[in-house]
């Protein structure tokens, strides 16, 4: 990486985030069909008292995570290039990571009541990954915007392939996030936001469930949704970098 000038490192991330946006974008094929079929089908044998639970426990959760006092934020990063960045974020991504793999397999060698508590552990994990790119981004987590669009990337990182495009929209609409801002989080679908990402793991959550193979199942499952939620999220930043004309090595 250090071969490169920062202005060709610059196109290189460009070129990568068009790719990114194009395999985002693209329509869902047969097997993601299906495989929403089949969480349709689960979904709607599931009481609406048991939806109501999880969705409450999820908005709760994602609240104090969100908007909790206690919750430290990293400071911005000031004064650095792109390619300085990502590699800091590539460092962030991949400590996360091996946490998350870690927490995963001792979850999935300790049964059902461990692999369930999985559940919360890993979300939390998440969001401090994105706080710390945000970070390194040079943008602030104290800003409610900046809580709001780091939501929004959690939401595109795990949408179902038909909903993907309408995630990406609204995380590409930055000023909206700003907007949204002063209204909170009272806007939110909690409903959608936890039956999307409940969709996109249960099938593989639940193989961590199964005696023997849940140990490496819970390792891999989450070593992989946090490298997806970090790809998701250098592109989403990468975004505003390009639109926000950030790529002096003063600013």
């Amino acid at each position: 990486m250090s071969e490169i000038s920062d202005v060709a490192y610059d196109a290189q991330a460009l070129a990568e985030m068009a790719a990114w946006r194009e395999a985002v974008l693209k329509p869902p094929g047969p097997f993601d069909k299906a495989a929403r079929h089949m969480q349709d089908t689960i979904n709607n044998l599931i009481p609406e008292k048991v939806h109501g639970v999880i969705t409450g426990a999820m908005e709760q959760m994602t609240r104090a995570i969100l908007t909790g006092a206690d919750f430290t934020t990293p400071p911005p990063v000031e004064r650095a290039t792109l390619r300085a960045r990502e590699a800091q974020a590539r460092d962030k991504i991949m400590a996360w990571r091996t946490t998350a793999a870690a927490e995963g397999g001792v979850a999935g060698a300790g049964g059902f009541l461990l692999a369930a508590a999985d559940f919360p552990v890993l979300i939390g994990l998440k969001i401090k990954l994105l706080f710390d790119l945000a970070a390194v981004y040079g943008h602030s987590g104290d800003d409610l915007a900046e809580r709001l669009y780091i939501l929004r990337i959690f939401s595109l990182a795990f949408s179902s392939a038909s909903r993907r495009p309408q995630a990406y929209e609204a995380l590409a609409d930055w000023d909206s996030a700003r907007a949204m801002a002063d209204g909170g989080l009272e806007g939110l679908d909690w409903r959608r936001f936890q039956q999307e990402y409940r969709d996109y793991i249960d099938l593989a959550k639940l193989a961590q469930m199964i005696p023997v193979i849940g140990a490496p199942v819970g390792a891999i499952v989450n070593y992989r949704l946090l490298d997806r939620l970090g790809e998701t999220a250098m592109n989403a930043y990468r975004m505003r970098w390009f639109a926000e004309d950030l790529r002096s090595p003063t600013r």
